[in-house]
């Protein structure tokens, strides 16, 4: 588009910006194209405020204009977020493993002490289904193809490998965006939501992760432990998704093992092409010979190439696993017949016999190479290709259970039991072999469902090994009774094997999400350390997982007030786990936005409090966050570096305060969160109306028409905000650029504390506040109250607007100037000019998207029937949310 090189200093994006322009012409035309540039220059010059105010002409728009508009200025944002993240701009000095171990080894910690960490370390994303991404995969994926033209154009390559100008290509690609549909016509289903995840595993995660560790193999001098694994929730996660079945689950799992599989395969069939190392020049162990000669290749043109016979032995035995797990033939079949692999550690032996052989000649073939990743990708991922957790809510294990034991005989009304008598029936029948559910009897749909799931991972176990399933996650966890019943549940597939001790192949890992919740945390784990059956389970694993829930926190309390609950219920939890003896791994549930958990992974790990990651942290990825960080590769091996470099930092580095210190801050905090909490409650809770002005202020009765994931918006047929999640509570705040849950409570928070100085003084020593801070001041820069009150004109009872609007007008205001004084600035992102760049380029192309939002909510809601308008309101959301990154 045509004047970018005076709003940006990113050549990509003044590139990309007129080939964008260039199409729009050639494609839309030329009224189009000189409509489009119009809006464009007069926002970018209503935002520097030249020229007073300024006509950007919306209403002179048509529909079919309104549409094609839209598009445009949401593939310009989508073009602008490739170029920054190619340009850099989320990158943080000092996030990768090389610079961690050198930091310190600078305060006195040795690469010994870094090994002996990483033995027992994990570090997992897990990829979850959340619908935050509004992007179909076909957008993505033309997306990542111009990603890799551009990475060839920056190395002065002409032509692709097939031929193509790199120029035309891109072109070529952009005129492909631009004639996609956008939307999608469908609601996802639960396999769509498991291919996607799927192609970034497949795609991404496994050429990576073997990459990134013979990097940290160099750069702590020794061969590290597979550390780092993915994981997923994409076919267990249960949790108010009725659409997630037992079939769902057995497809995840039979999808990740062929595709796994197939990598395998595919590398092995590479190694066969590359290892040509004849016996006439070359040595051979004794064990190399064997294996070659238990291969049955006996083709006389390899019979001096004991690698390729060798290689050819371990092929046919992973075609022959291929087909006993997947049911289907290897893609490539091959000419010899094999035995299935017994487990992925039998065909790393395998491998590993091939890798001594070339050691032992002791030159450039005897260390890394395709073979010593393949090696890795083996350690990694296994048959399973990523750990698949399951997720359920505790209400209906309740009534899964209530209903098993009434069937059995064994208790008529398990629901009107107090928790000491749950806890002790619950005991009882774990003790017992005996099984509750017969074959004979009838069960709800429910419970019918609830135990094919349960059967489904039992068979997965048998199948894949214990690693495709290692996590239970149990939602709304309140009682010690609630992860018990998820121990009976496992006990009636044979997945809890009662004895002494007991054993339990799947951990019941509590997900504490509420603010009461987080505060009750440590004594519910206090209680469940302290059942002897329990304590010897977790001994025996050596660790035990909690779940820490940031979304539905921030909805019940408030940013604030969930930030600190979540860091101090952490905090609480390390003396409980030291005193049980038992590793304590922490799962964040974050989301994309602040408001849920959003922001720098790297700052993040790095505030945790001291004494919490102890070289384990999980961390769920969703939507556009997937997408963002894990779409290009390069972006992934940034990513994956950053969080595994924080996890050293924040498992071994000194304390960053003294004891005196944190004591004074948490003093201080404590009066922050409870102001905050008290504003956020009285505001969202407490105000008669509240959730009338919510629904009809932003579009979240719209987002709801939005196709892009397959679990309903609410939890239960109830317009309440307590009922509705929290995905969809932050998204439409977002869009009517109020961004609400990352902000409100701070600023009444901030301005009623009495010592600015020890504010300042916190924000320039803790982690934790300054991490905080950070984030709140992303949101507020893009935010924007002027836009806001358009859309709180939106509210049909105008003195409910009134009375509401201007409490968050000046709540924002507030939090924006507590913000400054507390970090010495003068203007927001004062100190972050990249990002305040980013963010200001953008402005421009989001204002009128909005005005268009807000022009077509109006026609919507007054009873407009063209498909045009609820096309156009869709597409709105899209492009906000595009521009905005992080939205959801």
């Amino acid at each position: 588009m045509a004047d970018l090189p005076a709003i940006t200093n990113n050549p990509d994006i003044r590139f990309l910006g007129k080939l964008l322009g260039d199409v729009i012409r050639a494609y839309g035309g030329d009224e189009l194209y000189r409509r489009t540039e119009y809006i464009r220059s007069a926002s970018v010059d209503r935002h520097r405020g030249v020229g007073g105010e300024v006509d950007l002409g919306l209403d002179r728009l048509t529909l079919d204009e309104t549409l094609d508009f839209v598009r445009g200025f949401m593939l310009f944002s989508m073009l602008a977020n490739l170029a920054e993240d190619r340009q850099g701009v989320a990158a943080e000095p000092g996030a990768d493993v090389a610079a961690a171990i050198e930091r310190l080894a600078g305060e006195g910690i040795g690469k010994d002490q870094v090994a002996a960490l990483l033995d027992t370390a994990l570090i997992a994303p897990v990829l979850t289904a959340h619908p935050t991404e509004v992007r179909r995969k076909s957008m993505i994926d033309h997306r990542n193809r111009i990603a890799e033209l551009m990475a060839l154009r920056d190395r002065a390559v002409a032509t692709t490998p097939d031929g193509d100008d790199v120029e035309q290509a891109i072109t070529r690609q952009i005129a492909l965006l631009w004639q996609t549909r956008v939307l999608r016509r469908e609601r996802l289903y639960v396999t769509d939501e498991v291919e996607t995840a799927l192609s970034y595993l497949r795609d991404v995660f496994l050429p990576v992760l073997p990459g990134l560790y013979q990097r940290w193999d160099r750069a702590l001098g020794e061969r590290v432990p597979s550390f780092v694994k993915p994981g997923s929730w994409i076919g267990g996660d249960r949790d108010g998704n009725p659409n997630v079945v037992a079939a769902s689950l057995t497809t995840a799992l039979a999808r990740s093992c062929e595709a796994v599989l197939g990598y395998y395969l595919d590398a092995v069939h590479a190694l066969g092409a590359e290892l040509s190392i004849s016996t006439e020049h070359a040595s051979v162990s004794d064990e190399l010979l064997a294996l070659a000669a238990r291969s049955g290749d006996t083709a006389p043109s390899r019979d001096d190439e004991p690698y390729r016979r060798a290689l050819s032995g371990v092929y046919a035995r992973l075609a022959a696993t291929h087909l006993a797990l997947t049911g289907k033939p290897a893609p490539r079949p091959g000419t010899l017949n094999g035995e299935p692999c017994s487990s992925p550690q039998s065909l790393r032996r395998d491998l590993v016999t091939i890798a001594h052989a070339l050691a032992g000649e002791d030159g450039p073939l005897s260390s890394g190479g395709a073979l010593g990743r393949l090696i890795r990708a083996v350690d990694t991922f296994g048959f399973h290709l990523a750990t698949l957790d399951l997720r359920q809510n505790s209400a209906v294990h309740e009534r899964t259970v209530a209903e098993m034991l009434k069937v059995a005989g064994v208790e008529e009304d398990y629901a009107s039991l107090d928790e000491a008598a749950r806890v002790a029936l619950l005991r009882r029948e774990l003790a017992s072999a005996r099984p509750l559910v017969s074959p004979y009897a009838s069960y709800s749909d429910e419970t019918a469902s609830e135990l094919a799931i349960l059967r489904a991972a039992a068979d997965a176990h048998a199948k894949y090994g214990p690693a495709c399933i290692r996590q239970y996650i149990v939602s709304m966890a309140m009682s010690v009774s609630d992860l018990l019943e998820v121990h009976l549940l496992l006990k009636e597939v044979g997945l809890y094997v009662p004895g002494d001790p007991p054993t339990a192949a799947i951990m019941a890992v509590p997900l504490f999400e509420t603010v009461s919740d987080l505060e009750a945390a440590p004594r519910i784990m206090t209680d469940w350390f302290a059942l002897p059956e329990v304590a010897a389970i977790a001994s025996a694993r050596g660790v035990q997982e909690v779940m820490i829930g940031y979304s539905d926190s921030n909805k019940d309390g408030g940013y604030l007030t969930s930030t600190w609950q979540l860091s101090r219920a952490s905090e609480a939890l390390a003396p409980v786990f030291a005193k049980a003896g038992v590793g304590m791994q922490l799962f964040h549930g974050r989301g994309g936005a602040v408001g849920r958990g959003g922001g720098s992974a790297f700052a993040a790990i790095r505030a945790q409090p001291p004494g919490t990651v102890q070289g384990r942290i999980r961390i769920t990825e969703q939507g556009e966050v997937i997408a963002a960080t894990y779409g290009p590769r390069e972006a992934a091996s940034t990513n994956l570096e950053a969080i595994a470099a924080a996890t050293l930092l924040a498992s071994l580095e000194p304390p960053a305060l003294s004891d005196a210190d944190r004591a004074r801050f948490g003093k201080a905090m404590d009066e922050l969160s409870a102001s905050a909490f008290k504003a956020y409650r009285g505001l969202v809770y407490e105000t008669e109306g509240f959730r009338t002005f919510f629904r009809q202020m932003t579009p979240i009765a719209e987002i709801a028409n939005l196709k892009i994931g397959s679990r309903p918006a609410s939890r239960k047929k109830s317009d309440a905000i307590e009922d509705l999640r929290a995905i969809p509570w932050v998204f439409s705040w977002a869009q009517a650029r109020v961004m609400l849950p990352g902000w409100y409570g701070v600023g009444q928070a901030l301005t009623g504390f009495a010592d600015k100085g020890l504010l300042r003084e916190m924000a320039q020593a803790w982690p934790f506040f300054a991490a905080t801070l950070d984030n709140m001041e992303q949101v507020i820069a893009k935010s924007d109250m002027g836009i806001a009150e358009r859309y709180a004109a939106l509210v049909e009872d105008k003195a409910l607007a009134d009375a509401i609007f201007p409490r968050i007008r000046d709540g924002w205001e507030q939090a924006k100037d507590g913000l400054l004084d507390a970090t010495g600035q003068s203007r927001l992102l004062d100190k972050n000019p990249k990002l305040d760049a980013s963010i200001r380029l953008r402005l421009p192309y989001i204002e009128p998207l909005n005005m268009l939002q807000i022009e077509l909510m109006k026609r919507h809601r007054a009873g407009e029937e063209d498909p045009r308008v609820a096309e156009g309101i869709l597409l709105s959301i899209n492009a906000i949310a595009t521009a905005l990154r992080n939205s959801g």
